[in-house]
């Protein structure tokens, strides 16, 4: 059941409980989403039509009640062969359990939920309702301490039903009234007795009849006197114990007269002026039995002919009326009595001898036996099993007996006893669990009754969404025992994912290693190439459509951007350049910055140890938007900064000097050979030979020079075009 849907409107989620006629799952309304109570007849009651006309009218007349203490029905229905009922679903727990946990209740707790039943009850009589199985099991107390009445109109229709059919009476034998134990007709006295056995053991602890079986507590609710609820719990007002005493009188004519009279009694028996009122006297059952054996004077003939000239003369007269030998007609029908009796005696003994009247047999115990073994022993003994009714159980095996009707007591040969028999453990269909979330997943199987410990989880690297359940063991719909059941769900971990490596700067070949190595691949023509001043000719420039140190699905396709060298408008120059030491004859270390299209603040070259003017030789590279920057540090400070436009290169291409400048303190400048550069004092002194010469292509710098971001000293390391 649990996972199907009932009318296309009601999923069953758990079952939370069941009696001996229907079984009670936790559901949710879809279309109102909100909880509901189902409760599905059991299934050995489908195929009796009789039973479910009956059962649908009642059930549909209990809907009609509306009351804060009924639990209400909202939907009664069939689907092939499963009749429910739709009832409210009530957060709490029931009164049974709570007499459990907390028995005796507090006097003004028992008072306070024996009214709302009571009030309840009142509510089902005016609109024709007998409960006819009032118990704590059938009370439920919400969170909100709102005591419910559930069950109604499902009693009554199995009592009908089965009285109609069998004979026999279905119910709580603890609860029952002495109407019910005889099978007669119950009425609204019946409820209200066993609303006073509920108030009883609430007050008390304890039920106020026991016995070995069934039949000896329905005996004890004919023939024997309850003990006082006082005796057994002083605490108790008298006023209370008045209540249950007069609920509890096996004549019903006794009784509270309605339930509005009981529930009248209740709301008052607390006050200060009741608490300690006298004890109810009862007549004595055997006063009211009109049928005892009395002894009454004899009546004599003539008391059938009495003449007014009779009474008269006997008025009339002074003596006393001749007085006849009655004493003879007294010896007379003794004589007769004592033959009867005698001849009866004769007969018994004669029947016995003629073993016409059997000796009673000692009913075997059958519970767990199997149904053949069962059958055996109750044939052995004269005994016939039947009616045999089969219920799931989880704690009984396949075919074993789990109750009989009759144990622990003698009775007549050829009497029936009634078996419960297990169908074994009710197997549940695997509901279908892939494509929803893990979460949602287990919490499906969880309502099953499957325990987390039994859910294996693996997880794979798939291509589905995170954390989705992709494939389930056992498949769906396959018949499962949820207590015993291990369930194995491959669950999603999305696809495997690396980190991108950086391919910037590399060969080609570099490149497409690493990219087979990281488990990815090169996208079909995914190579191309563009100029670039950042990266010497046939190295990456961009790497796409994943950066550096991002997450990639591993078999991912990259694309790639070679450098096909320089641009055409580029302007590669050698310029040559005089360092001096701070004192000629001493050393001072001098080192050379350069910054142009290509490089940004590299150190061109090794630094220079010099006790003389020397020239230096630099390759740069400018362009129509950057222009080159050479800086000179000596012994660490900043002694000049030259700068080199795109119009120098332009000019020394069409064989013209060109005017770079070089910056100093003092802003002197000199006039040089195609160039000039200030110094300190106003003096003039060409840079060197060859300045301002046109250079060819790009190269890296000479050894022990660095490139900026940590490259090589031939490129830096971007990964962006350029």
């Amino acid at each position: 059941m649990i996972g199907s849907q009932l009318g296309g409107r009601y999923e069953i989620l758990e079952r939370i409980g069941g009696g001996g006629m229907a079984l009670v799952y936790k559901g949710l309304d879809i279309l109102l989403h909100r909880n509901v109570a189902v409760k599905v007849l059991r299934q050995q009651y489908v195929h009796d039509e009789e039973f479910i006309r009956r059962f649908r009218r009642e059930a549909q007349s209990a809907a009609s009640l509306s009351h804060p203490n009924v639990v209400s029905i909202y939907d009664v229905g069939q689907e092939d062969d499963t009749h429910y009922i739709v009832m409210e679903y009530i957060e709490g727990t029931t009164l049974n359990e709570l007499i459990k946990e907390r028995a005796p209740l507090q006097v003004e707790e028992a008072v306070h939920i024996a009214s709302q039943i009571c009030d309840a009850l009142d509510h089902a009589h005016q609109n024709q309702i007998i409960h006819r199985d009032i118990k704590p099991h059938n009370i439920l107390i919400g969170k909100n301490g709102r005591v419910k009445v559930t069950d109604f109109g499902i009693a009554r229709a199995v009592t009908s039903s089965t009285i109609t059919q069998t004979g026999s009476v279905v119910g709580s034998v603890h609860y029952f009234s002495p109407e019910h134990a005889k099978g007669t007709s119950t009425g609204e006295q019946s409820d209200l007795y066993s609303l006073g056995i509920v108030l009883y053991q609430m007050l008390t602890g304890r039920l106020p009849f026991l016995g070995e079986s069934p039949i000896s507590v329905a005996l004890k609710h004919l023939q024997e006197d309850v003990e006082e609820p006082r005796k057994v719990n002083p605490l108790i007002p008298q006023s209370v114990e008045n209540i249950i005493l007069k609920a509890m009188r096996k004549n019903p004519g006794e009784r509270y007269q309605s339930a509005k009279q009981m529930l009248d009694d209740l709301d008052t028996c607390l006050r200060s002026d009741r608490r300690n009122e006298p004890k109810l006297a009862f007549m004595d059952d055997d006063e009211l039995d009109e049928e005892k054996t009395r002894v009454i004077p004899a009546i004599r003939p003539d008391q059938y002919m009495e003449t007014p000239s009779r009474i008269k003369d006997a008025e009339e007269s002074d003596e006393p009326p001749v007085r006849k030998n009655r004493w003879i007609k007294w010896a007379v029908w003794t004589i007769i009595l004592l033959a009867l009796m005698g001849g009866a005696w004769y007969l018994v003994g004669w029947a016995k001898s003629l073993n016409v009247m059997p000796p009673d047999v000692d009913v075997p115990l059958v519970e767990g036996r199997t149904l053949q073994e069962a059958r055996a022993m109750l044939k052995e003994k004269s005994l016939e099993a039947s009616p045999i009714d089969y219920d799931f159980s989880d704690k009984v095996p396949k075919d074993v007996v789990i109750s009989q009707s009759i144990k622990n007591m003698k009775t007549k040969p050829n009497n029936k006893i009634a078996l419960r028999v297990s169908k074994g453990v009710e197997m549940q269909k695997m509901p279908t669990v892939t494509g929803s979330k893990l979460s949602e997943a287990k919490a499906k199987l969880s309502g099953m009754g499957i325990s987390d410990d039994r859910i294996k989880v693996d997880t794979k690297f798939l291509n589905d969404p995170p954390d989705t359940v992709v494939q389930q063991s056992p498949p769906p719909d396959e018949e499962i025992d949820a207590a015993t059941a291990k369930v194995t769900l491959t669950v999603s971990k999305g696809p495997e994912t690396i980190k991108m490596p950086n391919l910037v700067g590399m060969t080609e070949a570099e490149a497409r290693n690493k990219i087979e190595v990281s488990k990815l691949k090169v996208a079909p023509n995914g190579i191309s190439r563009e100029p670039s001043y950042k990266q010497p000719k046939d190295r990456v420039i961009v790497q796409f459509p994943y950066e550096y140190n991002q997450d990639v699905p591993v078999g991912s396709e990259i694309s790639l951007v070679l450098s096909s060298g320089l641009p055409d408008e580029a302007g590669p120059m050698t310029v040559n350049v005089t360092v001096k030491p701070e004192q000629e004859g001493k050393t001072s270390e001098v080192r050379l910055i350069l910054s142009d299209a290509v490089y940004d603040n590299l150190e061109y070259g090794k630094p220079l140890n010099i006790s003389k003017p020397q020239n230096v030789e630099v390759k740069l590279v400018v362009s129509p938007d950057k222009n080159a920057s050479l800086q000179i540090k000596r012994d660490g400070k900043n002694v000049e900064i030259y700068t080199y436009t795109y119009q120098d290169y332009l000019a020394l291409k069409n064989g013209k000097p060109g005017t770079t400048t070089g910056s100093q303190p003092g802003g002197t400048t000199t006039p040089g050979q195609g160039t000039q550069g200030t110094q300190p004092g106003g003096t003039t002194a060409p840079i060197g030979p060859g300045s301002g010469k046109q250079g060819g292509a790009a190269t890296p710098p000479p050894s022990g020079g660095t490139a900026p971001s940590g490259g090589t000293g031939t490129t830096p390391t971007t990964g962006g075009r350029s």
